[in-house]
């Protein structure tokens, strides 16, 4: 196997999400949420207008399965990163950012002009991704997450500029 292959496979595609991926979704935001959401509440969400996202998804051996996903939703001109997620044994495979890249495809082209997202204070590999992209801290929220051990962090609140 090449190096390139087992950092971005040439096999993985971002394609638009649906409803149909809902289950796959929970089960990955419950491997990396200490407080998941389940298949009512990713549904619930994608049933609304305003709601969409991208999966990650491998092609391989026949399957497809998704091995990330961003869900945003848009309103009055901007938009604001829901949740987003990549199966633990992908991370750090650049994942995030094809996720990342595809809603800020979307958004230029819906002329939206900034992008809001919540993270984890303590979340450095997010945190690197989301300044790469632009983004910068406007705000925060103080005892905001808690981990699974109860232990409480800050969200930090970021903004990318659009326009």
């Amino acid at each position: 196997m090449r190096l390139l292959d087992r950092i971005w496979p040439l096999d993985v595609v971002i394609d638009p999400m649906t409803p149909d991926h809902a289950h796959r979704m929970s089960e990955l935001h419950r491997l990396t949420f200490s407080r998941p959401w389940t298949d009512g509440e990713f549904s619930d969400l994608l049933a609304q207008k305003t709601v969409f996202g991208f999966v990650a998804r491998e092609l391989r051996r026949g399957k497809a399965q998704v091995l990330g996903f961003v869900l945003v939703r848009e309103a009055a001109g901007e938009a604001e990163i829901l949740t987003i997620t990549v199966a633990p044994e992908w991370q750090g495979r650049g994942l995030g950012r094809k996720l990342m890249d595809s809603v800020l495809a979307k958004a230029h082209g819906e002329r939206i002009e900034a992008i809001f997202l919540e993270v984890d204070e303590t979340n450095q590999p997010a945190l690197s991704l989301y300044r790469k992209l632009g983004f910068f801290q406007v705000g925060g929220r103080p005892d905001y997450y808690r981990d699974r051990l109860g232990r409480a962090s800050a969200a930090l609140v970021m903004r990318r500029d659009l326009g």
